[in-house]
């Protein structure tokens, strides 16, 4: 393409709603050819809405009580549990003795939830993305299950990026994997690096696009870099340690960039690790995430037929 390919590349929005949105209206607003989402999708928790009389709720959300009545009150509360990344379920207050004596019954709720929630956003993106000419790629992430992949792969205008390649404007083609180095919390997608690496590579070699071509979205960043810089946790106990900070990327994925130099590198799974790095002549980016704060980080990369990328930008909106 004469006037090259921007992609908009953003990454770990856990559930929030209003990123979510936002992401899928980026592709309009950055005037970008290709929207990739990075992974880890999924929200973490329920909120229960605690029912108390009529038109009368109780929610609990980080660690603060809010009554909500009436039905508008209620839409609104449910929105903005949501757009924090929770997944808001009414119920009575046995329904909640239920839930918490019964941990089973409440992980299936959760993934009821979730993949409603997921099904509701293939729509939403379904109707604003038609007919946009826009190209849009989503990677599920370590923290995702692997049931929503075939939820994803029921779009009418996304393409599921796990472990596929996928041509791209432009004579590009994207490499996807949401796999990474273990974490403390034993998620859906890990394993011990020596495999990483080997998941990788075999994805890789199915790519024809020569490597001035070829972008890589990886989830885990690289080890010892900017991007991977996070704040230093006890894994027995799951706790902070202090105001120390580690290097907690994945060696494999390094190896991989060294070795193969793709034009470009995309990456989140650390969101204290936003930035742009250059491994060799390849352009390693982690946008970050804010999601939180109901805050879409993300990066406008343009991709000019040259050997290395030189134009980019990271944003926040």
């Amino acid at each position: 393409m004469s006037k090259g390919t921007r992609v908009f590349f953003a990454t770990d929005v856990h559930g929030s709603e209003v990123c979510w949105r936002k992401f899928v209206n980026s592709g309009k607003h950055y005037e970008a050819d290709v929207l990739i989402l990075g992974g880890d999708m999924t929200g973490k928790a329920i909120v229960p809405f605690a029912v108390e009389g009529p038109d009368s709720w109780v929610y609990h959300m980080q660690d603060v009580r809010h009554e909500v009545r009436g039905q508008d009150e209620l839409t609104k509360a449910k929105r903005l549990v949501r757009d924090h990344g929770y997944y808001p379920v009414v119920m009575s207050h046995e329904e909640m003795q239920h839930y918490t004596a019964e941990p089973n019954d409440l992980d299936a709720l959760f993934v009821q939830e979730m993949r409603k929630t997921i099904g509701d956003w293939v729509q939403f993106a379904d109707e604003r993305l038609v007919g946009s000419g826009i190209q849009c790629i989503i990677c599920p992430g370590n923290d995702d299950t692997h049931d929503i992949d075939e939820i994803l792969a029921t779009s009418t205008t996304m393409l599921v990026g796990e472990a596929n390649v996928i041509d791209l404007p432009g004579d590009y083609q994207l490499v996807s994997s949401g796999w990474t180095n273990p974490t403390p919390w034993d998620t859906p997608r890990e394993e011990e690096e020596d495999k990483l690496k080997e998941r990788l590579m075999a994805v890789i070699g199915i790519a024809t696009a020569r490597l001035e071509k070829l972008v890589l979205g990886l989830h885990a960043p690289p080890y010892d870099t900017q991007l991977d810089v996070a704040p230093k946790i006890v894994w027995e106990s799951l706790e902070i340690q202090g105001q120390d900070t580690a290097h907690v990327g994945s060696t494999a994925v390094r190896e991989v960039i060294e070795e193969v130099q793709p034009l470009l590198s995309l990456h989140g799974h650390i969101h204290e690790g936003r930035g742009a790095v250059r491994l060799g002549r390849t352009l390693v980016v982690n946008p970050g995430s804010s999601y939180v704060e109901g805050t879409l980080d993300g990066c406008v990369i343009e991709l000019d037929g040259k050997d290395k990328v030189k134009k980019y930008r990271l944003t926040s909106g």
